[in-house]
């Protein structure tokens, strides 16, 4: 393209931007709200997800030995357990220790427990697990072979709740696919719309340049630019309302997840997925602009 058509482009989009400035702005408002919506699922996903995947590095078994067992029959079942492949470390957990962990994790109510036994929790071993046994038919296999000792009454493990959790992920990028596209959707068709907006404002001056022999890309250009812009600031204030939301709410986030989220440190998306929803915006925009000038620019 020779600099002078450059020159036309470039004054064409200014003027449309000048003009139909509200209607510009309405449009990528729609598109920010779009991406806004798909960007916060990604970021609560990708957080959500790490919390898991934090999780799933400290899994660990809890067995639950019989009121009867004395510590010296706990230690010959610590023992043992050390010796098991998947064991990386065995610890002992006594009634005592186990009610004074009961009260720490209440923290300030932990007054409603004035007036009961402290030795109504039962003592109970702690197997930490080497990473390689950390998938769930390992560990399955290990809690069947603990829960066949003698002086074992139950054998508690999260890897089922954590499967749950993993699920729920699951679900989470399906319907942000799934809504998602109903956004883009809708942001694609408003894009459309502004576009056939300004063709039909500047219709005599599309006919006038149609007659003079303009090049059909010389006068399409300026409304694909437009859509272009259109989409990269919808994503960027987007991303600007997104980073906005996630300083003030950001600590808010992990208030479900209780003491499980403690030492947990929340990120935002990082420099790639901000690509992502930025080039994500811009193909909005342009395959908006361009379909609606091939419908309505023959």
């Amino acid at each position: 393209m020779k600099l002078a058509h450059v020159a036309f482009v470039a004054g064409r989009v200014a003027r449309s931007l000048r003009e139909l400035l509200w209607t510009h702005l309405l449009t990528a408002g729609v598109m920010a709200m779009t991406l806004l919506v798909f960007g916060g699922f990604l970021l609560i996903q990708e957080n959500v997800g790490q919390l898991v995947r934090g999780w799933g590095q400290e899994i660990h078994v809890f067995v639950y030995v019989d009121g009867n067992v004395d510590r010296a029959a706990a230690t010959g079942l610590r023992m043992r357990m050390e010796r098991y492949p998947e064991v990386r470390a065995a610890r002992y957990v006594s009634r005592e220790r186990a009610w004074e962990d009961f009260k720490s994790a209440l923290g300030s109510q932990s007054g409603i427990l004035e007036g009961l036994d402290p030795t109504m929790l039962p003592a109970s071993l702690e197997l930490e697990l080497y990473d390689g046994y950390r998938s769930r038919d390992a560990i399955a296999g290990l809690v069947e072979r603990v829960a066949a000792l003698e002086g074992v009454q139950e054998v508690e493990y999260p890897e089922a709740w954590l499967e749950r959790l993993r699920l729920l992920l699951m679900g989470m990028e399906w319907l942000k696919w799934v809504l998602g596209g109903v956004l883009f959707l809708v942001a694609f068709l408003i894009v459309g719309s502004t576009i056939k907006l300004a063709i039909v404002a500047r219709r005599d001056e599309i006919e006038i340049m149609q007659l003079v022999g303009a090049g059909t890309g010389l006068i399409r250009a300026p409304f694909i630019i437009e859509g272009m812009i259109q989409g990269l600031a919808g994503a960027a204030l987007a991303l600007g309302l997104l980073r906005a939301a996630f300083s003030f709410l950001g600590a808010e986030l992990l208030a479900p997840f209780g003491s499980l989220a403690a030492g947990a440190q929340l990120t935002f998306l990082n420099t790639w997925q901000c690509g992502e929803l930025l080039v994500l915006g811009w193909l909005l925009g342009t395959a908006g602009s361009v379909l609606s000038v091939r419908r309505f620019l023959a």
